[in-house]
């Protein structure tokens, strides 16, 4: 495995220095992150606790990663500065330990069933409540019982007048070229 430093950079404000790295591996899986962080450990001479490894990228039929470490001074410091999550991928610190810090235990989700308790549910139909109208007046639905009337006679037919005039005034012309 060769590993090769990218880009080195020093954060002062954090305290911490960053790196870019590529790493080929012939012949070999995608290493873990504790393989890589050893391998940085060694080419930078820093304890391997100091490192920690932000991402890993690998290609499809590429024995190559490319990846982000970042390298701090102290364990306590990195463990103040990063997210447990990533403290947890690099194996610095267990799940265990960020459950006691939030002060949570993790509880069953559900308990046992046995095997012969299972109840099906009943298959039933809902049975249907008629629908009740809003009560209204007595005489106001008399009155509405008298003006119904059927569609089409609603309906007035649509008469166009232009067609009405313009023949009406051809008559007319056709009269008066004759006489």
């Amino acid at each position: 495995m060769e590993t090769e430093i990218n880009s080195k950079r020093n954060n002062p404000l954090l305290n911490r220095t960053e790196i870019f790295f590529t790493i080929k591996h012939k012949g070999e899986g995608t290493p873990n992150r504790e393989i890589i962080r050893g391998e940085l450990a060694e080419k930078l001479n820093v304890k391997k606790e100091n490192i920690i490894v932000k991402s890993v990228h690998s290609s499809f039929g590429n024995q190559e990663i490319t990846g982000y470490a970042k390298i701090y001074s102290s364990l306590e410091q990195s463990k103040n500065i990063e997210p447990d999550y990533i403290l947890i991928r690099n194996k610095l610190i267990e799940a265990k330990e960020v459950e006691k810090k939030k002060g949570e235990v993790k509880k069953p989700t559900s308990a046992p069933k046995k095997e012969g308790s299972e109840e099906k549910p009943s298959k039933q139909k809902p049975v249907e409540e008629p629908v009740k109208e809003p009560q209204k007046d007595e005489k106001a639905k008399e009155s509405l019982k008298g003006e119904k009337k059927p569609l089409k006679e609603n309906i007035e037919k649509p008469t166009n007048k232009f067609k009405e005039e313009s023949s009406s005034k051809s008559e007319q012309r056709v009269g008066e070229k004759k006489e």
